[in-house]
């Protein structure tokens, strides 16, 4: 089955239904591939490595777009989990976002992170990106779900898959060789290589799910960038 894709200059391509925002974007110019991060598709911001499955308003962004940098950050907080998963294997994580200035991510350690730590993280951080690991899009069944994150010790993840309803398409995101996978909607980066220049902001408490009768997390806030300059 064949879609339409209608481009801002208001030209239609057609393509498979299936077909990913990366190929279109390719298909359109290999250049503005390499300079941009994905694409909003009928008003939503999607990755790279998303499907489109119906005729749609395609419009690419870049870094310096509000959505691009929505892609970018999300794609850092996972970077940034990889980082403490390699350095505290025990951690537990809850959610971790983009937000308007960055991305966060809540977890749950016995260790407790203080200032000292940061600087340490970011360096993490800054080796994992530079191994060009890819971020991989897979949809699993709500089965394979539970039984990959209870295997994991991910307790978060395990009670928000059991709160979805049944027939939710469940998404998961690979950051290289199971370097870190992740209960993921998207949107995000195809690669950790674009992620120059990472700087940890700030740590505070959340409660789970925002109530104070569950456990507080440690929430960790940071910000990254496509340049090193910036």
């Amino acid at each position: 089955m064949m879609i339409k894709i209608k481009l801002p200059d208001e030209s239609v391509k057609e393509y498979e239904k299936g077909v990913s925002v990366g190929d279109v974007t390719k298909d359109i110019s290999e250049g503005l591939f390499r300079s941009a991060v994905g694409a909003v598709v009928n008003g939503k911001v999607m990755g790279y490595a998303e499907p489109i499955n119906e005729d749609s308003d395609f419009k690419v962004v870049k870094f310096e777009d509000k959505e691009g940098k929505e892609i970018f950050w999300h794609t850092s907080s996972h970077l940034m989990a990889a980082a403490i998963k390699e350095m505290w294997p025990e951690a537990k994580f809850a959610i971790g976002p983009a937000i308007d200035n960055g991305f966060y991510y809540d977890i749950d350690l016995e260790h407790r992170f203080v200032p000292e730590d940061l600087p340490k993280i970011e360096a993490k951080m800054k080796e994992i990106a530079k191994k060009d690991l890819k971020m991989v899009r897979k949809e699993i069944s709500r089965a394979e779900a539970l039984e990959y994150f209870k295997k994991e010790n991910q307790e978060y993840k395990v009670e928000l898959i059991e709160d979805l309803p049944e027939d939710e398409l469940i998404t998961l995101y690979e950051m290289g060789d199971n370097v870190f996978v992740d209960l993921c909607k998207g949107p995000h980066l195809l690669s950790t290589k674009s992620i120059k220049a990472v700087k940890l902001n700030s740590i505070a408490g959340a409660y789970w799910r925002g109530d104070s009768d569950r456990k507080m997390l440690q929430r960790i806030y940071g910000i990254s960038f496509e340049k090193k300059n910036n």
